[in-house]
């Protein structure tokens, strides 16, 4: 055995075996030599040369004695191996000590109250060592638990640096560590730090149950710490001025209450959430380490300003959804809960009671130039929306309150966006949300359920003013509310609509006509009625009126028999409309190709008229049918269809019934062309003759009078025109053949000539002055082709009488003509061919200009021509017959005598007076 040792020889075995982890070693080296390794120089020792991979628990029992200072009598003494120094000179020893370098135990930053105190520097200095170079965080409560009690330092540092940043990495989060270490996140600006402590909080949707528990366990903590307080007279007083500060009594906590904020705009589960399951500055978890308490009015500052933070939260949230403003409830109802405030019900609750809102200090909040508090300074104290008490908190529940009810309908409608509403009371934003509210309602609920109709009725009653005119009493009770700008008429009138465009026709019907105070007077009520069966009828697809839109035009229209009576003009009017509507679906049509006709085309078509036309074209054997196509035109009359009345004109009898006509005229003209264009002259000709001709109101027309003083000239423009198309039609092989021929003739060119005479006569008695040279053309064309066809005919009945007398009958004379008896083989001029001799229409002309200048009186040569034939054209019993186009020629005379008097200049006489 060595003699004594020097103390550079103590020194360097005592960093060799601290080096190799001999901890039993070193111990008894320590307590047999403690003069040399007094405590400080020992515990640099450890903290340089220890691993710091070793476990705590092997060396706190050395740093526990030298605390205790009963190293030197709890230690046993041991044989102590000296052979890694025992061949080193003492001047040897000497140089390697003064090499070692032994780390100090102050460290930057270290409090300045324990720079005496080695053991709290060594085990705090020896803890962030650990974390820096192995990363052992977890390790450390083994080092510092056990000295607890030894400072406050150690009791402080453990709670508030160590502890959140173990339970952050290790216990909360351990996928998602944080890369600080103990002595940069001693270091960071309470923001910094805030942030990092709560970078996962409520990251991930699995995360969100433990919102509560990441601020009570991570922040709690670290506030537990003196330097995060600002605690002095400095802070509640200006140093200049006699007046309150702003006053921060923990700059940590006002982080805290903003991180809240900034997730309720973010991410408004999380803020929701936290309130939720946090109560604020005496909801903490110290691990049981240690325990915190505040001053009263400490205290009670701290859960002022959470509770103004979770107001906050409710205004900021910006997602408009039944979900949100569950959430914001929720918030409502834990502030009152800490204010010890009656709580609030849920909002399901709530809307079904429709509390009203009579807290007489919330009008004094519900200012336009409040407005600005949703938005900016949540967190100041002049904010009078965030202020902790009873009168904010109520206020923000009747804005949940409002929000919800509009969200559920699918009016999408935030906090924020409800008491802009109520503050600034645009009664263009209000009716456009009002709008919104209502159109939405089929969409949300039981169409066929009548207590929910009525229940969103009430909904939107107090929306408009909370429910104070029913508590008051009084209809001039100062309305404050989401919808105070508009007119209570106008919201139920929005209602009716409502009920009726969701065929709730009774329900309707025992609001607003039954009942003993009717919300609306009868000229509204109507107005709306009307209004609501039109739209109805406008967004129909189905022109059956027993189907779909029309069938429900057709209920409202007899769903009010008191307001709207089968008697008044506009239910008059919409059943004429039905009528016309319905008529249509019996046809194929469609006006654009692809495109199927709809009941609102009929109303946007500036000529309905014309509809009948496409009809007509697209429904072969449909012109059989004019009287059906004659009523649909009258309906169309009846329903306003063809109304083009100016301001200042009369709509008396007198002009529908002119309009009637001509509508008719019209119609029918519609159908001769229809006819016409299937190639069915004879069905043409018969609306010619027969309805068109017989009415000879185109005289009105052609004369250009006006029938009634400030109206406009009704013209008939459609008659004239079918009879000239009648007559400009020629036979082919695809016309139809007439069925019965009656006294007409047998020859069916001569026939159908005689027929488009007849319908140029027509065209020519009911034609407009300046068209009548264009028909006089045609019809001298076609009277020149029914005299050629008739000579035709005359010769070939010549021909086979002449062969019948001499050739064909039995008993007729020789073929040889005896001697003396001279045979002619020219036909004689008998007076048969004077009196058949076709007259041309200029002949027909010049005699009518000769009678217009001999007062009109009868053409001479075709009275001739008459009586020269007029043996050989009597009938039976001695009566005169004359031939359909004899007939004919005098009906044109009659017409050019009249009709081209114009010619001439010549006027009219009487023929009845110029037969007799």
């Amino acid at each position: 055995m060595m003699s004594i040792p020097s103390a550079p020889r103590i020194v360097l075995l005592a960093t060799h075996l601290a080096a190799k982890s001999d901890i039993e070693s070193l111990t008894a080296l320590a307590a047999e030599y403690s003069k040399v390794l007094r405590q400080d120089l020992l515990l640099r020792i450890l903290l340089t040369c220890l691993p710091e991979t070793l476990p705590p628990s092997q060396y706190v029992s050395l740093v526990q004695h030298l605390e205790s200072g009963t190293l030197e009598t709890d230690v046993e003494p041991r044989e102590i191996d000296w052979s890694s120094v025992e061949d080193l000179t003492d001047e040897e020893a000497a140089r390697k000590v003064r090499k070692l370098r032994l780390l100090p135990l102050a460290w930057e930053g270290a409090p300045k109250d324990e720079s005496q105190d080695f053991i709290s520097l060594f085990l705090i200095h020896r803890a962030r060592r650990v974390d820096e170079e192995a990363g052992l965080l977890a390790q450390l409560p083994d080092l510092i638990v056990p000295f607890l009690d030894h400072a406050p330092a150690i009791r402080t540092w453990m709670v508030s640096v160590l502890l959140p940043l173990l339970r952050r990495n290790h216990e909360y989060y351990p996928r998602h560590p944080a890369a600080q270490t103990l002595s940069t996140f001693e270091r960071m600006s309470d923001e910094a730090a805030v942030d990092l402590l709560l970078s996962q909080t409520g990251a991930n949707q699995e995360d969100l149950p433990h919102i509560g528990r990441d601020l009570r366990g991570l922040i709690g903590p670290w506030l537990y710490n003196d330097a995060r307080w600002a605690r002095g007279d400095e802070n509640r007083r200006s140093s200049e001025q006699d007046q309150p500060a702003s006053y921060t009594l923990c700059p940590g906590w006002e982080h805290v209450l903003e991180w809240i904020t900034t997730q309720a705009s973010k991410s408004w589960g999380v803020a929701v959430r936290a309130i939720d399951q946090w109560d604020g500055p005496g909801d903490i978890d110290l691990g049981g380490y240690a325990s915190m308490w505040l001053e009263d009015d400490e205290q009670g500052h701290l859960e002022q300003r959470y509770a103004r933070a979770a107001l906050a939260s409710a205004y900021l949230i910006p997602e408009a959804s039944v979900e949100a403003l569950t959430g914001v409830n929720s918030i409502v109802t834990k502030i009152m809960a800490l204010l010890d405030q009656d709580p609030c019900p849920t909002l399901q609750v709530a809307s079904s009671l429709l509390p009203p809102y009579t807290d007489p200090n919330g009008e004094q909040l519900l200012l336009a130039k409040n407005a600005t508090y949703m938005r900016n300074n949540l967190l100041a104290e002049s904010n009078p929306l965030t202020a902790p008490n009873e009168t904010s908190t109520q206020l923000l529940h009747i804005l949940t309150l409002s929000a919800f009810i509009l969200t559920k309908a699918n009016a999408s409608c935030t906090v924020r966006k409800a008491g802009e509403l109520a503050f600034l009371r645009d009664e263009q934003e209000q009716k456009a949300m009002a709008t919104t509210y209502i159109n939405n309602l089929s969409d949300n609920g039981p169409k066929s359920d009548d207590k929910y109709w009525i229940r969103t009725r009430n909904e939107l009653l107090w929306l408009r003013d909370w429910g104070a005119e029913e508590v008051q009493g009084s209809p001039n009770a100062r309305v404050q509310g989401v919808f105070s700008q508009l007119r209570k008429e106008f919201l139920e009138v929005e209602c009716l609509k409502a009920f009726l465009n969701n065929t709730r026709y009774s329900l309707a019907r025992s609001i607003y006509e039954d009942a003993s105070e009717k919300p609306l007077d009868s000229n509204l009520l109507r107005e709306t009625i009307v209004s609501c069966a039109m739209k109805a009828y406008d967004s129909a697809s189905n022109l059956h009126r027993g189907r779909g839109g029309l069938l429900k035009c057709d209920d409202i229209i007899h769903a009010f028999p008191q307001t709207l009576p089968e008697t008044h003009p506009e239910s008059k009017k919409i059943e004429a409309l039905l009528r016309t509507t319905h008529a249509l679906s019996e046809y194929r049509l469609t006006l654009k190709k692809g495109e199927p006709f709809i009941p609102v085309m009929l109303r946007v078509q500036q000529d309905p008229i014309s509809i009948i036309g496409k009809v007509l074209e697209q429904n072969p054997k449909s012109y059989t049918r004019v009287q059906d196509f004659l009523e649909i035109g009258t309906n169309m009359v009846d329903a306003g269809l063809l109304a083009h009345t100016k301001p200042g004109q009369s709509n008396s009898a007198i002009d529908q019934a002119e309009q009637r006509s001509v509508i008719e005229k019209r119609i029918i003209a519609l159908c001769v062309d229809a006819a016409l264009a299937e190639d069915d002259f004879e069905t043409a000709y018969s609306y010619v003759v027969n309805r068109l001709a017989a009415d000879n109101n185109g005289r009105f027309a052609k004369s250009g009078a006006t029938p009634k003083s400030g109206t406009a000239p009704l013209t008939d423009d459609y008659s004239w025109r079918a009879a000239l198309q009648a007559g400009k039609y020629r036979r082919t092989a695809r016309t139809i053949k007439p069925t019965h021929i009656g006294t007409a003739s047998g020859n069916l060119d001569i026939r159908h000539l005689e027929q488009r005479i007849e319908c140029l006569s027509a065209a020519l008695r009911i034609a407009p002055s300046d068209t009548l040279q264009d028909i006089v053309k045609v019809f001298r064309k076609c009277e020149e082709e029914l005299n050629a066809a008739a000579k035709a005919e005359e010769e070939q009945e010549s021909a086979w009488d002449d062969k019948g007398d001499l050739e064909v009958m039995p008993g007729a004379f020789s073929s040889t003509v005896p001697a003396g008896v001279v045979r002619s083989s020219a036909k004689p001029s008998s007076s048969r061919h004077v009196e058949e001799a076709p007259m041309s229409l200029f002949d027909l002309s010049r005699a009518s200009m000769a009678r217009a200048q001999r007062n009109l009186t009868a053409l001479s040569s075709l009275q001739r021509s008459e009586n020269a034939r007029s043996d050989e054209m009597r009938g039976e019993g001695g009566e005169p017959r004359a031939r359909k186009r004899d007939q004919l020629r005098d009906v044109a005379v009659g017409t050019l005598a009249s009709g081209v008097g114009w010619l001439i200049g010549a006027q009219p006489v009487d023929r009845g007076g110029e037969k007799s």
